[in-house]
């Protein structure tokens, strides 16, 4: 069959569903007072007991260790700070360039301020210097006449940054959350989850969690908490959603407390940026009182917020967003968060023509043998490496392989990000390829590196040799984790506002997925500034009713269009346009419904099956159309109706040369082709 448009592909995934677990799901219902569905979500989540479900569900009621006995640290560290503000000795924070150093930057230099020390700050360059404390920063406080240096979200690595300070006289507090190196650095103290015990509530605080429990600590310790709490709340909620911390232990409790602090924030920077990127706090759990419960998603700030804070870092001066961040006057604020505002729309843009320009590149060199490769290499002049990352991020979306992108920094040497799949580790494939390259790091999902240009052709192999010794080519499809399964008469606002015992979502809380399968897409166009994102209208008849739910699915304007039949996959969402609240999907993943998959990929040449519909006699098959196979349903005039399973278009005639083009989601094709695969279902 041919149309003027190509056939489009459906997004490559692996669907997980989770096993449903129906007869603890309805015991926890009963017990806890929720709906079945919402219990399997927290099963899912490894809550299977009422106790643990009811922590979940209130995180307030957990009992939490004191810090200070969690952090062998945490006394000493308040200590040297207390008696550097009573000595006014000068103290130097040095940060990082993404949203969780910035705040955390950006909440110790305000709580600090306001405890009276004398204290500035260091950033080191994105683009020149890199990641992390460096000697340069260091001689530079000496200079300055610095007497303690504080270290965020950075500095656990930096032995020898670290040696220089202390044989300099310096004393030094290092705060970080990074994976232990073999040898510590001889700083004077350490605050690191990772150094204490793997059950502590504490563990999985990002560098802003770190900061904000030292910053709290000491203010109790001099009796100057009040105050403090909320502007720190706030700043500590934006870095930790930002920095994709996990939303568990005193992270979900925490968190859960800003969001709701942050529509009525105290901090200019703060209320400057919520004003600037349009965001508006939603009703929170407290529905009889609504007034008091407006709250923001974790979306609001993951989307909204946090990329306005990140783009600076990637591509302007961090300095913007301290200043935002710190500063009492509102008219700076509004300055700053439209700089914050520019710098985003810039980062849009750059990484929207990378994209592109890496896809074409893909395309044309590398995607026929993906497969074999199992791993993407892609590298070219003249892109920004502080957005790089985040092309890699869509690349290893739409290839399902890990994805190793880069750019010259010069004539010799190339800089580059890395991202991994769940059964590939970014940081053991750097270290397989370790004598190819120059400075590398990262963990298991992603990671930096460089090299000199003459190694390219040898890295592009070893990364394929390591690849192909841990990845399969089931593996090489993006993974889509499904909770349940929910039909469309389900969905309303009474289970949406039950979700909320669920927030606030994030990693290792996912926003839940629900998939419903054969559904019809009854309308579908492209949309946005591009037409790169995809809004549907399903539909899904249950004891003869029609449930219809309006969709959105970002950035995928290039499976435009849809096949009429699908299985989806969906997280659901709140739409408020005029006042009207209305419960929308956002499409995660679609499938081509399991009957119709395994009809078309099973024998290409089928018996002709005989049906009726609507008392009249058909026949119908599946036939080899050069690669592709196709459905032909054929009547008693000998007119035949063929389409394709994932193509909207199919063609109607008595021959193929003289055949009309036809929408297969109008009610009498679809009904139709869902008689004749019923029919060549059953015959099967």
């Amino acid at each position: 069959m041919t149309n003027d448009k190509p056939i489009q592909r459906l997004p490559l995934q692996r669907w997980q569903i989770a096993p449903a677990n129906i007869e603890l799901a309805e015991k926890l219902a009963n017990v806890s007072n929720i709906s079945p569905i919402i219990s399997q979500l927290l099963i899912n989540r490894g809550m299977e007991t009422p106790e643990t479900a009811a922590k979940f569900i209130n995180p307030e009621s957990l009992n939490l260790p004191s810090p200070w006995e969690d952090f062998p640290d945490l006394a000493i560290s308040v200590e040297l700070l207390e008696t550097a503000i009573t000595n006014q000795e000068k103290i130097a924070i040095c940060g990082d360039y993404d949203a969780d150093g910035m705040t955390s930057t950006a909440l110790l230099l305000r709580s600090l301020r306001a405890l009276g020390a004398n204290v500035d700050y260091a950033i080191p360059s994105r683009m020149h210097e890199g990641y992390g404390i460096n000697q340069r920063i260091v001689e530079e406080f000496k200079s300055e006449g610095v007497g303690l240096i504080l270290t965020v979200d950075n500095g656990i690595a930096a032995f020898e940054p670290i040696a220089r300070a202390k044989e300099l006289g310096l004393k030094v507090i290092i705060t970080d959350h990074h994976d232990l190196p073999q040898n510590l650095p001889p700083a004077d103290a350490i605050l690191n989850p990772k150094l204490i015990a793997e059950s502590s509530p504490y563990r999985g605080v990002a560098g802003v969690g770190v900061a904000y429990i030292l910053a709290v600590s000491l203010a109790q310790q001099m009796g100057e908490l009040k105050g403090l709490v909320k502007p720190m709340l706030a700043l500590f909620t934006l870095g930790t959603i930002a920095d994709l911390a996990p939303l568990t232990g005193v992270n979900r409790r925490w968190v859960k407390r800003g969001l709701k602090l942050l529509p009525k924030s105290t901090v200019p920077g703060v209320e400057a940026l919520i004003q600037v990127a349009g965001v508006q706090a939603s009703e929170g759990e407290n529905h009889q009182n609504p007034k008091n419960s407006k709250s923001l998603k974790p979306d609001d700030i993951g989307f909204r917020l946090g990329p306005r804070i990140n783009a600076i870092g990637r591509i302007g001066n961090p300095q913007t967003v301290i200043e935002l961040l710190t500063t009492d006057d509102i008219g700076i604020a509004l300055e700053r968060a439209m700089q914050c505002e520019q710098i985003n729309s810039e980062r849009q843009k750059m990484c929207g023509e990378i994209e592109q320009e890496a896809i074409a590149l893909v395309e044309d060199l590398y995607v026929e043998n993906l497969h074999k490769d199992r791993i993407l290499v892609v590298i070219k002049d003249n892109w920004h490496h502080g957005v790089i990352g985040i092309v890699a991020s869509r690349l290893l979306e739409r290839y399902g392989v890990p994805v190793f992108i880069g750019t010259f920094e010069n004539d010799n040497m190339i800089r580059g990000s890395a991202r991994g799949i769940p059964e590939f580790n970014v940081f053991d494939a750097l270290e397989y390829s370790h004598d190819l390259l120059g400075k590398y790091g990262g963990h298991k999902a992603a990671g930096g590196f460089s090299l000199p240009v003459d190694n390219l052709p040898a890295l592009r192999s070893r990364l394929s040799e390591f690849a192909n010794q841990c990845l399969e080519i089931q593996h090489l499809k993006p993974l889509l984790k499904i909770d349940a399964q929910a039909n469309f008469n389900q969905i309303n606002q009474d289970l949406f506002q039950q979700l909320n015992i669920l927030h606030p979502c994030g990693i290792e809380n996912p926003d839940p997925v629900f998939w419903t399968p054969d559904v019809q897409v009854i309308q579908q166009q492209t949309v946005g500034k591009s037409r790169d994102h995809l809004k549907v209208i399903l539909a899904q008849t249950i004891d003869n009713q029609r449930y219809e739910i309006k969709g959105i699915a970002w950035r995928w304007g290039d499976y435009f269009p849809l096949p009429t039949r699908l299985d989806v996959a969906y997280k659901l969402r709140e739409n408020n346009f005029n006042g009207n609240n209305n419960i929308e999907m956002e499409l995660v993943g679609v499938r081509l419904p399991q009957q119709v998959e395994k009809l078309f990929t099973t024998p290409k040449f089928s018996q002709p099956t005989k049906f009726a519909y609507k008392q009249r006699e058909y026949t119908c098959g599946i036939y080899q159309n050069g690669a592709d196979s196709e459905l032909r349903i054929k009547n008693s005039a000998g007119k035949v109706l063929v389409m394709q399973p994932e193509n909207k278009l199919g063609l109607l005639g008595v021959n193929r040369d003289n055949a009309k083009a036809v929408d297969l989601s109008l009610p009498q094709y679809d009904g139709i082709i869902q008689a004749a695969i019923q029919a060549l279902s059953g015959n099967r």
